[in-house]
């Protein structure tokens, strides 16, 4: 009788154990997807950028770019940074866009590329930026809506992770715009 009872108390200990083992586990993963959501959301981000607005800078698909998020809300983004920007057209999609003016800068700009040479100059008032694709014939961007207010953005490029033959830093150099006979075939983003 007495061997059954420790056999009985031995199999539910055993039993607490995996119960035990089970749930610390569990808060384990919950943990590390909390870190990983918060490192994501607040510190660095993997961006997929698609599109022609950044020719030649990134390509039309297949970059795969590490973005943190950090200057972008300690104010220290400077211009020529290519930064992750809330579309004012679009809230629900983020675009990439170079940084070309802050607040109190006099921006100059071709009004319609590929259709005149009419340039326009504004003034980007306090609290906004200026962000225009390395593509200006086939991109939207404040040209197009205007400048951005500074909470729009939301991150700073930093890495090209992918493709390796890429592979390093996008600093804030600014390259020049493309022909019209390089983008025939492309449509603004």
């Amino acid at each position: 009788m007495a061997f059954r009872k420790v056999r009985d108390f031995l199999y539910v200990m055993r039993e607490k154990n995996i119960v035990r083992e089970g749930m610390e586990m569990a808060f384990l993963t919950l943990k590390v997807f909390c870190g990983l959501h918060v490192a994501n959301k607040y510190l660095f981000t993997i961006v997929l950028p698609y599109g022609p607005s950044m020719l030649p800078t990134l390509s039309l698909n297949g970059d795969l770019i590490l973005a943190e998020r950090v200057s972008t809300r300690l104010g220290s983004v400077d211009r020529g940074d290519i930064v992750l920007v809330r579309s004012p057209l679009h809230p629900t999609v983020v675009v990439t866009k170079r940084l070309i003016g802050l607040e109190g800068d006099s921006v100059s700009y071709v009004v319609e590329p590929g259709k005149s040479d009419r340039t326009d100059t504004t003034v980007v008032p306090k609290g906004h930026v200026w962000v225009e694709g390395d593509n200006i014939y086939a991109s939207r961007d404040s040209r197009n809506f205007g400048p951005v207010p500074y909470g729009l953005l939301e991150g700073k490029f930093i890495w090209r992770i992918w493709p390796p033959k890429d592979f390093g830093s996008l600093g804030p150099n600014k390259t020049e715009p493309i022909s019209d006979k390089d983008l025939s075939s492309t449509e603004a983003i």
